[in-house]
């Protein structure tokens, strides 16, 4: 898809999350292309999702398509000037087939004209736009990250409720206005690491209460609905209500997974040496870079926080429980990071999926033996399907299983607070 395709059109990008999404338009606004988020979804969103879906299909796909349906009913809505950003994946989920339900209900409801835009996986979503979009785009998700990061690492502990929220609001639109920004690289790249200092100290301006006993909660599982707070009900804030701590699994780690699965096709294709190779290896030393150059003003307030520094960590620690070349996608990066975390001290995980996922499904059935080979760190699977439920029974009796669990646990691999530096901290009474 050509820059040229998309112009004169505004580009719907789905919320996941919300954050992420807000950055990637800031990407598009960068190359002169209009950019701007899918409606918010609600009770419209389901509605309209499940009349041009039979059953079968997982949450995230009656999401997607409800909100953009929702941007069809929107008043002076032309088709000719609407394009919606569908990316998508080859391998055995469901997700692969998100965008050709999109096309088929469009052309149900003629609206052909509509452009579905929908760049894939299996050369690391190269395929994107320019080669200058795919670098922005790429800092647009880290740059999101790390505001997540900042957020759960802070909101959990603030003594004034909503001034977290307020600083993330803040820092996402100064972000966002920067991303915008057209530039060189280097000029692009100089930006962020000077928005990300202001950023670091917003949040360190935060006082906060330490309680370095609250457990610590790894959120792993489907990629949308583990990000999408209207899919998961909030689920991360839930588990902060009832005293826990979140470390969700990035979103970049998905674009990291697609990277190193497209290095594993190129040797078994025999391309181990070939252009291609040289790409993916130029793409993964530049991604490194920016992702370094990002992080760094933010280094102090990650430590005992840190990913992996290659994404082969985590599909190493899957390759017991589920062999990367035997089985594919977040089923494998579920439960690798579900380890992973454990390394790092965690004190349970969950695992967010849509009901019916066949990656929850299958991670489900492997978490038990995942929990006992690691001390029988309390691990759950909570399923959604666009049904209310209500979570607080199911929360609160893990987050005592995650107390119980600290209590006894051998294993502490993270640096917990105070953090160095942080002068506007206000200390947990003895």
């Amino acid at each position: 898809m050509t820059q040229k395709t998309l112009k004169g059109r505004t580009i719907y990008i789905p919320q996941m999350p919300r954050a992420a999404t807000r950055c990637m338009a800031a990407a598009f606004q960068s190359i002169g292309l209009e950019a701007t988020l899918a409606p918010d979804s609600d009770a419209e969103t389901l509605e309209l999702g499940s009349k041009y879906t039979s059953g079968d299909e997982c949450l995230p796909e009656r999401i997607t398509l409800g909100d953009f349906l929702k941007v069809t009913r929107q008043p002076g809505f032309d088709p000719a000037k609407v394009a919606f950003f569908m990316p998508t994946a080859g391998g055995p989920c469901r997700y692969g087939q998100y965008e050709n339900l999109l096309r088929k209900v469009m052309k149900e409801l003629n609206l052909e004209e509509v452009l579905v835009f929908s760049p894939a996986s299996g050369n690391s979503y190269a395929g994107i736009g320019s080669r200058d979009f795919v670098r922005t785009g790429w800092r647009a998700l880290v740059v999101a990250d790390a505001l997540q990061k900042l957020l759960h690492r802070t909101r959990p502990y603030e003594v004034h409720q909503g001034q977290t929220d307020e600083a993330f609001e803040e820092s996402l639109a100064q972000v966002c206005r920067t991303i915008a920004q057209p530039a060189d690289h280097k000029t692009r790249i100089q930006r962020l690491s000077t928005v990300m200092t202001a950023i670091r100290d917003r949040f360190r301006a935060i006082p906060v209460h330490h309680d370095a006993h609250r457990p610590l909660i790894g959120l792993v599982g489907e990629i949308f609905c583990r990000n999408h707070t209207f899919s998961n009900d909030d689920l991360a804030r839930k588990v902060e209500e009832y005293g826990g701590e979140v470390w969700v699994s990035d979103l970049t780690e998905w674009i990291w997974y697609t990277l190193n699965d497209e290095k594993l096709n190129l040797i078994l294709h025999g391309k181990r040496f070939s252009k291609a190779m040289l790409g993916n290896r130029i793409r993964k030393f530049i991604q490194a870079s920016d992702e370094h150059a990002i992080f760094h003003p933010i280094h102090e307030e990650m430590k005992g926080y840190e990913e992996a520094e290659d994404i082969t960590t985590i599909l190493d620690y899957s390759e017991p429980y589920l062999p990367v070349r035997g089985a594919l996608g977040e089923m494998v990066l579920s439960v690798g990071k579900a380890v992973y975390l454990y390394h790092k001290g965690a004190d349970g995980i969950i695992d967010i999926s849509p009901f019916t996922c066949m990656n929850g499904i299958i991670c489900e059935a492997i978490y038990p033996k995942v929990s006992k080979d690691h001390e029988n760190i309390p691990i759950r699977n909570f399923y959604f399907d666009g049904i209310a439920v209500d979570l607080d029974r199911d929360i609160g009796i893990f987050i005592e299983l995650a107390r119980n669990y600290q209590r006894r646990k051998t294993k502490s691999g993270r640096i917990r607070f105070p953090i160095p530096h942080l002068g506007a901290r206000v200390p947990t009474p003895a």
